[in-house]
């Protein structure tokens, strides 16, 4: 019946703000029951997806979820009135023609959770020191409403984890990247320093079953899989995760391996040996590259489509792999 809720969410799309189809399926909108963000008139966390062969309305901001039925009813009594009628009416079923199933797989809602009482890039001003940071690498825009300012690192995890930081002493802001699961539940988070101070990076687990593995809840593992280092730079490339810090070669699946580019780097050739050792995809920057991670590219000029041209062109496997890295080391000895 998916193709009458089709129709008549169509039909009440010009009283849905922002409205906009973002795939097969899924469409996305300012929440109609609790207006969305109040601070930012740009968010649109409501979303319309099919499952079986019906679509159904979720609210990233309040959680109300409904048929698509109870949605329309919401937004006009009279169109759902035509809806229920022409849904429902006598042989609609028998007469009209079968419909294919599909397997749709519904978004993952993310939940703030732990997260709740952190500000999101997204709700900080224009110029607020923390978005300006952000801007400035040239996040992509649709990843800031999950990149959240933490004004003191250390008490927030000593919160969730007591006594994680034995001191206080040189706490300091950081940007909070979560690391979800499928489902959208944050089982880890990754503390980046907006200035000097180290580590640079501080990564916390909150389940210690679960390998530190960023962008599980946005990959298609249908697909190949990119594979970078950083959670950052992952956010640039279609369909990639980022191991931050865990073992590459504990990752399964059709994977495009991307190490950081740093062929003097003994720790990383070594594991870069491992990795086509082990028959892996594995991408092996062209010698002329001279910036050392996805991110500095893209500040560099490179767009996206760039570098994934790149990385197609300069990835191999197996003996190709084993004789473009010998050339590689050699060359950047």
């Amino acid at each position: 019946m998916s193709y009458i809720d089709t129709k008549y969410l169509n039909i009440i799309s010009p009283y849905l703000q922002q409205f906009k189809k973002k795939g097969d399926y899924l469409w996305n909108f300012r929440c109609p029951y609790c207006g969305d963000s109040q601070k930012s008139r740009t968010k649109a966390r409501g979303f319309v997806f099919r499952k079986k062969n019906d679509l159904f309305f979720k609210c990233h901001n309040c959680g109300v979820g409904a048929s698509l039925g109870n949605l329309v009813k919401t937004i006009d009594l009279k169109t759902y009135k035509d809806y229920i009628f022409e849904r429902y009416k006598k042989g609609v079923e028998t007469h009209s023609s079968p419909q294919p199933e599909f397997k749709f797989n519904a978004p993952v809602f993310r939940k703030k959770g732990i997260l709740k009482n952190l500000k999101s890039i997204s709700d900080l001003s224009t110029d607020h020191p923390a978005r300006r940071f952000i801007q400035k690498r040239l996040i992509p825009s649709e990843s800031f409403s999950d990149l959240y300012l933490c004004e003191s690192f250390y008490k927030f995890t000593n919160n969730l984890i007591p006594n994680k930081f034995p001191s206080l002493a040189g706490d300091h802001p950081r940007l909070l990247i979560p690391f979800r699961d499928e489902q959208g539940e944050v089982f880890a988070y990754q503390g980046r320093a907006f200035g000097k101070e180290q580590p640079k990076y501080i990564t916390i687990k909150l389940d210690d079953d679960k390998d530190k593995i960023f962008g599980l809840d946005r990959v298609d593992k249908s697909k190949p899989i990119y594979v970078v280092e950083g959670p950052l730079d992952s956010l640039f490339l279609d369909n990639c995760v980022a191991v931050a810090g865990a073992d590459f070669n504990n990752m399964k699946g059709d994977l495009i391996i991307i190490y950081d580019n740093e062929p003097r780097n003994k720790e990383i050739n070594k594991q870069i040996k491992k990795t086509i050792n082990q028959g892996k995809n594995v991408c092996l920057w062209p010698d002329n590259m001279k910036w050392k991670d996805i991110n500095d590219m893209i500040i560099a000029g490179y767009s996206k489509e760039q570098i994934q041209e790149i990385i197609t062109d300069n990835t191999f496997s197996g003996a190709a792999a084993q004789l473009r890295f010998a050339e590689w080391r050699k060359i950047n000895a």
